[in-house]
């Protein structure tokens, strides 16, 4: 059977959960031992538009992605759907889309649109009631109540933490799965939020390289009560830093045998992608 998340959800450990942005990362990902990925729309953003998360992904490229994924991988998938790419009507197309492509989750957020990253300053929200009706409508879409909704708001930046976390409360109120409050900026507030609602409902924590919530092990996170912790674009940094060294090396070398012993080989690649038994189940039908 494909894991649970509503019931992995519903006892300890803290679930940890990689940032991924394609089958491979997430091939790679599985691989290491995790229980859980975020698909991340910032980077699918970065890697597939060479962009920012300015709100320029659109449905059906995260929608693609997310199929190709849940096609190479079991485990189960936390979704960025940034607004719902619209409208309650949208919601409920993306819901309804991503469920059918394999979401075990599926995050919608209050931003107006275009949206953007949560750790960049200039953000905006909608009124709660649109929100709320948004998130109505995110939860008569799904056709299985296996499929999480997680409920984010980013108030924090523009109306503070009390507004958001009385956001919080009314997206709760809707039935929503999980809450995320976005770009806690302290301790403090981190413990804040976990102190109103962490008996009540799972609360997600995102931990941005750099952002505006200071970064913190699962340990230290789960001590404080979240319950779900994604480190969504670390994957792509540590990826953009790996290349940026690699082409630099073949550029001045001429060669990447300078950059060998930080690289597989070609067997090793095609031992992780399980080349060797894809060709034997080829044989089968000969």
């Amino acid at each position: 059977m494909e894991p649970d998340l509503k019931h992995r959800l519903s006892s300890p450990p803290l679930l940890l959960a990689p940032g991924v942005y394609d089958a491979f990362t997430a091939l790679l990902a599985e691989q290491a031992g995790f229980e859980a990925l975020y698909l991340s729309g910032a980077s699918i953003a970065y890697t597939r538009l060479g962009r920012s998360d300015v709100g320029l992904t659109t449905y059906s490229e995260v929608a693609e992605t997310l199929a190709r994924i849940a096609e190479r991988v079991r485990l189960p998938l936390i979704v960025d759907a940034d607004t719902g790419f619209g409208n309650a009507l949208n919601v409920i197309r993306t819901v309804k889309g991503f469920e059918r492509a394999g979401a075990s989750m599926i995050q919608i957020e209050d931003q107006t649109f275009p949206k953007r990253c949560g750790h960049l300053d200039g953000k905006g929200v909608v009124a709660v009631g649109e929100m709320a009706g948004k998130l109505r409508a995110a939860l008569d879409a799904r056709t299985s109540a296996s499929t999480l909704i997680l409920a984010r708001t980013d108030a924090v930046a523009i109306e503070g933490l009390e507004a958001a976390m009385d956001r919080a409360e009314a997206y709760l109120a809707c039935g929503v799965d999980a809450l995320f409050i976005e770009a806690l900026r302290t301790p403090e507030q981190m413990d804040a939020a976990c102190r109103r609602f962490a008996d009540r409902i799972p609360l997600l924590v995102n931990m941005v390289e750099g952002g505006k919530t200071p970064v913190q092990d699962v340990a230290q996170l789960q001590a404080r009560g979240f319950r779900i912790a994604i480190f969504p674009g670390g994957t792509a940094r540590a990826v953009a830093h790996t290349l940026a060294g690699y082409y630099g090396s073949l550029r001045e070398h001429g060669s990447t045998l300078p950059w060998k012993d930080r690289m597989l080989d070609f067997d090793g690649l095609n031992a992780i992608l399980g080349t060797p038994e894809l060709i034997e189940t080829g044989k089968r039908y000969e």
